[in-house]
């Protein structure tokens, strides 16, 4: 354990002798680890802006808390949970690494969580998706900050079966997020009376999705559910529009899409898609000013995997500062008892599982005619509840949840 000293305080060692009030963590560093796809299909949503993100909140913080410098690493997990969990490992045992951040794909973002478990890292998850996550994978140090499957599901499923769409085919990327999202919005659908009248899985970072759509095409279904994200996804939707699937009636739904996305694939393919979104630069005064801050330094605007970084990295070195330590323990039911209050989240709290609640947006993105100018792009068609946009803790099968 590193314990933060602050003035007054003093510390007994093992060896008997009293460490000064001015003593510091051992190496006077507090250094979060930002682990995602740099180079891939989900460098755009998360990659350097996700780090950018984590140095704005640690400057907010003047880099420094409880008199210890804030310092931020970067690293590319290349989409593999292998590589994610080497880098985690070296990350804690040699690198002084107290939290880790983001980690887009759920079967990395799954592999760090064992690790920071058994280590006692904290862990702060803004790109995975995967229910399990706060579910049967949950951990005392891991929190999963900006949405999960089951709210995409509750979202964007719910949505569209209420528009009277009830059978569902689906394009799931084969691995643990895409499975994990078709899932979730499998029962959602279920739940409501819908059918499910096939699936079919991709590889991860697929160039070609033509039989696949072709497939979804000819099964009857009203609704041809996208279950993957990033590059997939706006490979699917550009090759949907050549098929001409929406216009023989069809809905696509991209369970879970970004601004990037919307942005790669531009208004005109776009318009008309419904999604569901923890966070919109065009929100509130809050989110336009941080925004414009993060556009400044990245080029362009953010998606809710970055401004949930942002919020994410925030809330721990609040929790570090009033704990007045970095013990994990400590650290992590401070993050709990204090209220998550920032621009990205408004009365956020974090339940016993480790998913912060706060309300996310059912939104429609816009025509060109209705858009105003660049990044304009979304139609916030209402305000989904933390309580109704995710699971009870109490169904999730956290074995911390009593």
């Amino acid at each position: 354990m590193r314990t933060l000293l602050l003035a007054g305080t003093a510390l007994l060692t093992l060896a008997g002798t009293v460490v000064p009030a001015s003593a510091q963590v051992s190496d006077n560093v507090i250094r979060i680890g930002v682990l995602n796809d740099r180079s891939g299909i989900y460098a755009d949503l998360a990659g350097e802006g996700s780090a950018v993100a984590a140095r704005m909140a640690a400057e907010e913080f003047g880099n420094k808390v409880a008199g210890a410098a804030v310092e931020i690493v970067v690293a590319d997990h290349q989409n593999k949970a292998d590589i994610a969990a080497s880098k985690a490992r070296e990350w804690v045992d040699t690198g002084g690494v107290d939290a880790i951040a983001d980690v887009p794909n759920s079967a990395a973002a799954l592999a760090v969580q064992g690790i920071t478990k058994e280590k006692k890292r904290i862990f702060l998850m803004s790109g995975p998706g995967a229910t399990a996550l706060s579910g049967a994978q949950c951990s005392p140090y891991g929190f999963q900050w900006t949405y999960d499957n089951y709210a995409m599901a509750a979202g964007t499923g719910r949505a569209l079966y209420e528009q009277g769409k009830k059978k569902w085919f689906f394009v799931t990327a084969d691995y643990a997020f895409g499975q994990s999202l078709e899932e979730e919005t499998t029962k959602m659908v279920k739940s409501l009376g819908g059918t499910i009248v096939g699936s079919v899985r991709h590889p991860l970072g697929t160039a070609d999705f033509s039989s696949f759509l072709l497939q979804a095409q000819g099964s009857g279904a009203d609704v041809i559910g996208l279950a993957n994200a990033g590059g997939d996804t706006v490979n699917a939707v550009k090759q949907a529009a050549e098929f001409g699937i929406t216009q023989s009636g069809q809905s696509l739904a991209g369970l879970l899409m970004f601004i990037s996305d919307v942005n790669a694939l531009g208004l005109q393919s776009a318009q008309g898609l419904m999604l569901t979104t923890g966070f919109y630069w065009d929100m509130d005064d809050q989110t336009r000013d941080w925004s414009k801050k993060f556009e400044a330094k990245v080029g362009k605007k953010p998606t809710m995997v970055q401004a949930g970084v942002y919020s994410a990295v925030k809330h721990y070195l609040k929790a570090v500062e009033a704990a007045k330590t970095d013990d994990a323990d400590k650290v992590a039911a401070k993050m709990r008892e204090l209220p998550v209050e920032d621009m990205f989240a408004k009365k956020g709290k974090i339940a016993a599982n480790g998913r912060m609640f706060h309300d996310m947006y059912l939104a429609q993105v816009k025509t060109p005619a209705e858009s105003k100018g660049a990044w304009d792009y979304y139609k916030i068609v209402k305000t989904i509840p933390a309580d109704t946009a995710f699971m009870d803790p109490k169904q999730s099968g956290c074995a911390l949840v009593k």
